[in-house]
């Protein structure tokens, strides 16, 4: 299984200044790739292992990339092909791409080493150490440890728009070293939940439980303060780059303060249940959908679901996303259809009488879906009016951002 863990560095002015020499040095052999691409026979070009070839040459007749290390020069040459490849597999599901454009500065600001030519020391406390071949050493603040079971298989350096250095680890763990997942057929509504990713909030559990959406609007209007004085400033002035990074530093803010309160949302879940299984959204269609873009960018729903699969994998719990189509419509208990408004927020079967909270039902649906795509039946002894408490259990975003976990 692979995965990153990502950490803040802190290098020195003079480092610093390195770091960005590498950068720039990078980013001139990721446009020289693209050049030869473009202009040279396939004998030479046309996948990453014939133009790994090409690199003595290029250091014959560039020697500015001898200052550079060997292995992260081949990473870099090898980012254009996943580029390429990634833009291959969008044209052929349907979407409409250009070329990959050349890199600007702005546009190029990580160095990636693989295999090795870095080395991760000083781990026994809240800093650590990372060094890296012909730059040196760096602080990071090693708040959590890497697993002792991981393999650390790159290490890619990057400053953000901020002006913030990070620093990001992939790693892989042997299959063998992970929990085993629960038995499919030990699963049952008590240890098993249905997801419904909100409107009024931000989840709903089939056991009751829901999850209050995260208050950004404070954010939100900060960031439209400093927008409105970044459009004042000139262009290309020193003031205009100053209050260009103000901006950037709060849409770093809020970006943050969403990843964080997804990673303890995920992790409660995967914690508390041996299956969770949660809808399979449309998100292309709901960004479009101009009453529900703006929640929809805030709730990054397609981040939330995956990393909710990753860490299934890290605890040993069951995650099954299921069709979302006719969740809220259909009543739990009989399984009538009733259309609904957006803003009707009661589920009332005219059929069998069944009335619970509209999110409530569509998260009993999604707990049958899930249970019917792992090939289980829905208990008998389990009926939807027992499984579902008639009272929720509302937990505000504030705390699960203060206390880290949602908790009993």
């Amino acid at each position: 299984m692979e995965y990153t863990h990502r950490y803040p560095a802190y290098p020195t002015q003079e480092v610093a200044a390195e770091l960005e020499h590498h950068i720039d040095i990078h980013r001139q052999a990721y446009n020289y790739t693209r050049y030869e691409y473009t202009h040279l026979d396939a004998d030479s070009t046309g996948s990453a292992y014939k133009h790994h070839s090409r690199l003595p040459d290029w250091k014959d007749e560039f020697p500015v990339f001898t200052e550079v290390n060997a292995k992260a020069l081949q990473r870099t040459v090898t980012l254009f092909y996943d580029n390429l490849s990634n833009l291959s597999q969008q044209k052929e599901n349907g979407n409409k791409v250009g070329n990959l454009k050349w890199k600007s500065p702005r546009e190029f600001q990580s160095i990636t080493y693989s295999q090795h030519g870095f080395k991760l020391k000083n781990t026994s406390g809240r800093r650590a150490t990372l060094w890296l071949s012909k730059i040196g050493d760096i602080p990071i603040r090693y708040h959590r440890p890497l697993p002792d079971e991981a393999d650390i298989k790159e290490v890619t350096i990057k400053k953000e728009t901020t002006g913030e250095w990070f620093v990001t680890f992939a790693l892989e763990t042997d299959e063998a070293d992970l929990p085993e997942k629960p038995d499919v057929d030990s699963l049952n509504a008590s240890n098993s939940v249905g997801i419904d990713l909100g409107i009024l909030n931000y989840i709903q559990t089939s056991d009751g439980k829901t999850v209050d959406w995260l208050d950004l609007e404070g954010e939100y209007e900060r960031l439209r303060r400093e927008q409105r004085k970044l459009s004042r400033k000139q262009r290309g002035s020193s003031n205009y780059e100053k209050q260009r990074r103000e901006v950037a530093k709060v849409k770093r803010h809020i970006k943050r303060k969403v990843e964080d309160f997804q990673h303890k949302i995920t992790t409660w879940l995967v914690r508390e249940y041996d299956a969770v299984f949660v809808e399979d959204l449309d998100v292309k269609g709901m960004l479009e959908d101009s009453h529900l873009a703006r929640n929809t960018q805030d709730a990054a729903w397609r981040q939330f679901i995956s990393l909710l699969e990753y860490k299934a994998e890290l605890y040993g719990t069951h995650v099954v996303q299921v069709e979302a189509a006719g969740t809220t419509k259909e009543c739990a208990k009989c399984g009538v259809e009733t259309a609904k408004s957006i803003w009707v927020r009661e589920h009332s079967c005219p059929s069998c009488g069944f009335e619970v909270d509209r999110d409530a039902n569509a998260a009993m649906n999604v707990l049958k879906r899930g249970f019917a795509e792992l090939g289980l039946g829905w208990p008998e002894d389990t009926p939807v009016e027992t499984a579902l408490p008639t009272d929720t259990d509302s937990v505000s975003a504030k705390r699960v951002v203060e206390a880290g976990s949602l908790g009993a």
